[in-house]
């Protein structure tokens, strides 16, 4: 299957040749299908830990245009698997060390850089420039919107996900293949599914994934091999282990079905559930260390209360391992998911500030807290992470 019709360039020079060599002596890709990686064009959504492998193998591969959206800066987190990155890159946009990574690796490739926040406004626009489209996001509103952006234009969406062990990968819009929305209809509920920030990941991981994600995209561009459509490949690290699932398009799908219900770009912030509430108008901050809505306790609070000694009680629901890295000090260990059957330690606390790195897990544990009747729990806003900015910088992030 060749995903667009390519008008290859007239030739290869020399140095294209020798850099090529590999390619061109195998019949399945051969003059042809590098002439053909030469004139296609790839859009890479995210130069992160997918990105990183994607756009690397794709520009040593020849493809001739590589577009990179990013409007991130490189972290001492990101160092761990985003291999596009060096140290010497900490501070600088993705997008800067991403671009001179890969003109250093093939000089002849043409990369484009995109800066901006992937939505339903540009989307369209951005994805329609290019041939084949690479999804390394991390966040379910956006791999919503570049499927719904892909099946709309009738571009192939090289899927990719990581998360701790496991991978995953497909293509998807592809002509009569599913889509993204075929394989889950609805997104889960908001908080359901932890982010590698919050679960973690093994750096090596998406090597793995994006190394695949690439490997179709170029089979896609030269027209040769079986692509993953219709096919769900589940990769376990952790036992060596690789499982496929047929994947079938529905012909009742919402975007690709046979009577499409989506036939535009919608709010996919609010399709997933994740739009920020608004505050509501007049809310102050309390005296008595959270805000007028009652749910929420500020780092400086709680560091008032740490300092005038009132006995505040601190309950934080990471896990051990995150325990281990950085604690606010006098905190309790009780990880969200134990925290059910160990509520009865709790027993007699009448009021607490929950926290865990961001402030994603503590709002669960407020919850499951309030609705067990321990209505004085509060929830740290944005967790240690900003405890750290803010009150303690000697503590090391993560």
């Amino acid at each position: 299957m060749t995903v667009a019709a390519f008008h290859p360039r007239p030739t290869l020079s020399n140095q294209e040749v020798a850099r090529y060599s590999r390619h061109l002596i195998m019949p399945e890709v051969g003059m042809d299908g590098q002439l053909k990686l030469k004139s296609a064009s790839v859009l890479c959504i995210g130069a992160g830990g997918l990105g990183s492998p994607v756009a690397m193998y794709l520009a040593a591969a020849g493809v001739g245009r590589i577009g990179l959206v990013d409007f991130d800066v490189v972290d001492y987190s990101n160092l761990q698997r985003q291999i596009i990155h060096g140290t010497p890159d900490v501070g600088r946009r993705k997008l800067d060390s991403a671009r001179d990574s890969l003109h250093a690796l093939n000089p002849e490739v043409e990369i484009e850089t995109h800066e901006v926040a992937l939505s339903s406004a540009n989307a369209l626009d951005l994805l329609g420039g290019y041939d084949v489209i690479v999804d390394g996001t991390d966040n379910f509103p956006t791999r919503y919107l570049v499927n719904d952006a892909c099946v709309l234009l009738g571009k192939p969406n090289a899927y990719g996900s990581i998360f701790r062990f496991e991978g995953q990968a497909s293509v998807f819009a592809a002509k009569d293949g599913p889509c993204y929305r075929c394989l889950y209809p609805e997104p889960p509920p908001p908080g359901l599914v932890p982010s590698c920030a919050e679960g973690g990941v093994l750096g090596i991981l998406p090597g793995v994934i994006g190394t695949i994600q690439a490997t179709e995209a170029v089979k896609l561009i030269i027209g040769n091999g079986e692509p993953l459509i219709g096919r769900f490949l589940v990769y376990d690290a952790l036992r060596m282990r690789f499982r496929e699932l047929k994947l079938r398009r529905d012909p009742d799908c919402p975007v690709c079905g046979d009577r499409p219900t989506v036939t535009e770009l919608i709010d996919y912030e609010q399709f997933c559930g994740v739009a920020p509430a608004a505050p509501a108008a007049g809310t102050v901050a309390g005296d008595n260390g959270t805000d007028a809505a009652g749910d929420e306790a500020t780092v400086e609070q709680l560091k008032a209360r740490i300092d005038r000694a009132d006995g505040v009680f601190v309950l934080d629901v990471r896990e051990p391992q995150e325990f281990q890295i950085c604690r606010i000090p006098g905190s309790t260990l009780i990880p969200l998911g134990d925290l059910p059957k160990r509520l009865g330690e709790l027993e007699g606390r009448s009021e607490m500030i929950v926290h865990c790195k961001s402030g994603v897990r503590s709002a669960k544990a407020v919850k499951l807290l309030r609705e067990a009747g321990f209505d004085g729990a509060k929830n740290l806003r944005g967790g240690i992470l900003r405890w750290i900015d803010t009150v303690d910088p000697s503590l090391p992030k993560y």
